[in-house]
């Protein structure tokens, strides 16, 4: 049984990209380092243990997120579908917001793959102000790179908005030998 079948509900997860190098000609093709892949693998990983995976994913453009979602899928066992989006990669929470309310209907795990501090800000905007004590204690101490928050969602995506979901998880990809197969 999958997360969203016990719950009943949709679930929403939204990541920071994963360590990519420090610098590049252009920001926008800042690569990830081999940390930030077996991170970004591992944090699939713990997603597959968990039942969740995303059927479909908003991811930037920038090269760092586009490898961190391939990782994530990777060891997700994610074929989702992934609308890569350049107008996320310098988007504000709520510009990003407009472009989650877009999501397919019949989709039940959605992922955003992004940058902060607008990850950060989209998960606390969106919670209901009832988070998972254990998980927003976490996510409240920073949001690194391979951050991951997953939400549940028990509004239409087209009505998804400040404190229409509720924190249920909060996890930081780290990568472990298993992981390094993965990627």
């Amino acid at each position: 049984m999958t997360q969203t079948e016990s719950h009943g509900c949709r679930l929403l997860v939204i990541m920071r990209h994963a360590k990519a190098e420090p610098f590049s000609a252009e920001d926008h093709a800042r690569t990830l380092t081999a940390r930030g892949r077996r991170d970004a693998a591992e944090a699939g990983l713990w997603l597959a243990g968990r039942g969740i995976v995303p059927d479909c994913a908003f991811v930037s453009s920038s090269v760092r997120t586009v490898d961190t979602w391939e990782a994530l899928a990777h060891g997700a066992r994610s074929s989702a579908e992934v609308r890569v989006e350049d107008s996320i990669y310098s988007a504000s929470p709520e510009a990003t917001l407009d472009v989650l309310r877009t999501a397919p209907l019949d989709s039940q795990v959605l992922a955003y793959v992004g940058h902060n501090p607008a990850a950060a800000y989209l998960a606390h905007m969106l919670d209901d102000g009832e988070p998972d004590p254990a998980a927003f204690r976490e996510m409240s101490e920073g949001y690194p790179t391979a951050a991951l928050t997953v939400l549940e969602v028990r509004v239409p995506w087209a009505e998804l908005d400040v404190a229409t979901c509720h924190i249920t998880a909060f996890h930081v990809g780290r990568g472990s030998a298993q992981a390094r197969g993965q990627s």
